[in-house]
């Protein structure tokens, strides 16, 4: 058998694992049962159980390693979680060589934006180039960096936290301590709380209502969504000013609504940065969904 590597998603509301050949084949993928509630060791052992598994069935012997994407920033050479709002009791922990020990194996640790932005250099719709910016648009909004093949994690392990750049100076306050962050005026949660103040919903309007309204011609919510461009093309033309990468790819589940914003977004982009306007840098949608930060897991060992 070839080689193949472990990748391990650690989510905001679930888990997995899969083996992946060299060549991005999916081998197997199983997914865990824990909840998040149940604490700190029950989280470690669903991990390490989901490895174990795959491990077993795809022979240590040819096993390359194991890389693991979690939410939060990392403490790269601790191996350390240290803002890990979604699961906090993983907080401090020194989570890679935890798992490490118990497994006898190296473990790679990594920001799970950074993963899926990994996942889309190797097999997505990143494979053609080495230097790409990824957004990822859900409930926040994260990102990744890839230079020259790799991700640029920074001094601190903490490059890329894209959705904490300002684009309105003295816009929304952000749970970061700034405030205009993009993530409080671009995200999924920025979008629903922009359509209970303006009338559109309660406490259950989800962003898909609020793009079925902007599709339906209500100018409420046509508005908000444009508002959501005009912050992104900010956003966008400043990294394509800073980076002049050829690539930027935007992800996650505000990508059903590119129709409403993406216009605005493209346009204002344009408008702010004159490399975007006169070259042939792409803005893209990214290709793997929610597969992204498992491949780009897996991808770490053949990485580093």
């Amino acid at each position: 058998m070839s080689p193949y590597s472990i990748g391990v998603d650690l989510g905001g509301t679930n888990l997995r694992a899969a083996a992946v050949s060299r060549d991005g084949k999916m081998l197997g993928k199983v997914s865990g049962r824990t909840q998040f509630s149940e604490g700190r060791e029950a989280i470690l052992r669903d991990m390490v159980e989901g490895i174990e598994g795959l491990r077993e069935q795809f022979g240590v012997e040819h096993l390359a390693g194991i890389g693991i994407g979690v939410p939060g920033f990392i403490s790269i050479k601790e191996g350390i979680i240290r803002n890990c709002n979604n699961i906090a009791a993983l907080e401090n922990f020194p989570i890679r060589d935890e798992i490490g020990h118990r497994l006898g194996a190296t473990v790679i640790l990594e920001n799970d934006a950074n993963a899926a932005a990994l996942g889309e250099k190797w097999i997505g719709a990143g494979r053609h180039v080495d230097d790409l910016v990824m957004l990822t648009l859900g409930t926040g909004i994260g990102g990744g960096i890839i230079a020259g093949g790799r991700v640029l994690r920074g001094v601190h392990g903490m490059a890329g936290e894209l959705g904490h750049i300002t684009v309105v100076p003295y816009g929304n306050p952000c749970g970061c301590g700034n405030q205009g962050c993009v993530e409080k005026h671009a995200s999924a949660t920025s979008v629903t709380a922009q359509a209970r103040m303006l009338g559109l919903g309660d406490e259950n309007i989800t962003a898909r209502d609020v793009y079925d309204m902007a599709k339906a011609g209500n100018p409420k919510a046509q508005a908000i969504f444009q508002g959501m461009g005009e912050a992104l093309g900010i956003l966008l033309a400043l990294l394509i000013n800073t980076f002049d990468f050829p690539l930027y790819l935007l992800a996650g589940g505000m990508i059903a609504g590119w129709d409403a914003f993406a216009p605005t977004m493209i346009a204002e982009a344009k408008r702010r940065s004159f490399s975007f306007r006169t070259t042939d840098i792409s803005v893209e949608k990214a290709e793997l969904g929610n597969e992204a930060g498992l491949i780009g897991a897996a991808y770490l060992p053949w990485s580093e």
